[in-house]
């Protein structure tokens, strides 16, 4: 009888830490990884390899510029070369509780245009990163659960699962759920798996090259989206960061981006 005692207590104490039911919770782990790499107001100018399965590439040269007006996150992303992207921007609004707002200028068509939902999981200008890829997902649209921990690139990472908490989210999104790998010492994440909506591995994510930007955030100077499906891969690097920078809000509008 204690035996089967010890062995259920054993069971359950597994089960409650496997459930982020003692010590930190999923959600937890997964808020802290977001926190650690949170620049604030930031601009920065980064490159995008993108290269398809014969090996062929194009560079995209961006400026990406961000700041927070009234607990609202604004991004801007303008493409700067070659001849035939410049001037394309992306505007994003990140809502704490509601969808973001995303709008896309192109040179070309004269002309500003909303992204609607189901265009958030599409490509971003041709790339395996998708137009959701560039804003902050919001937490409150996911659950969260623990699968355990495991070495990934010699450091003792949670892995931790989301998943959209309805259809219409995770389609929004274009993936059914992710597994992130997240360092037990750091919170840096330095590898996240997408699954497609049939629940088949679609695309893997890995951060390298994390960089001490400011006294307790840190920033992955090149990341790489591994399409798996299409064997595609795009490599973001970036070139140069500047924190605590002053921009103004009126640049952050829709208007603004003509």
């Amino acid at each position: 009888m204690k035996l089967l005692l010890k062995s259920l207590v054993t069971g359950l104490f597994l089960f409650f830490c496997a459930n982020g039911l003692f010590g930190q919770s999923a959600a937890e782990i997964s808020r802290k990884s977001r926190e650690v790499i949170d620049l604030g107001s930031t601009q920065m100018d980064f490159t995008i390899y993108i290269r398809d399965n014969k090996g062929n590439e194009r560079v995209r040269q961006l400026t990406m510029i961000s700041a927070v007006f009234n607990d609202v996150g604004k991004t801007l992303v303008r493409f700067t070369a070659p001849s035939d992207v410049q001037g394309t921007t992306l505007l994003i609004y990140d809502n704490k509780d509601k969808e973001d707002d995303m709008w896309i200028y192109m040179p070309s068509l004269k002309k500003v245009r909303r992204i609607i939902s189901s265009e958030r999981g599409k490509s971003f200008m041709g790339s395996e990163f998708t137009n959701a890829d560039m804003s902050k997902p919001n937490q409150a649209d996911f659950n969260y659960s623990l699968l355990g921990t495991t070495i990934y690139d010699g450091k003792e990472c949670w892995m931790v699962q989301s998943e959209g908490k309805d259809q219409t989210i995770s389609k929004a999104n274009g993936y059914s759920k992710s597994v992130s790998y997240i360092d037990k010492n750091s919170y840096l994440c330095y590898k996240v798996e997408y699954y497609d909506l049939s629940g088949n591995l679609h695309r893997i994510l890995t951060s390298h090259d994390y960089k001490n930007v400011t006294k307790s955030t840190f920033f992955s100077y090149r990341t790489v989206m591994e399409n798996v499906q299409n064997k595609r891969i795009s490599e973001m690097v970036v070139n140069k960061v500047e924190t605590q920078t002053k921009s103004g809000e009126e640049m952050f509008s829709p208007n603004a981006l003509q």
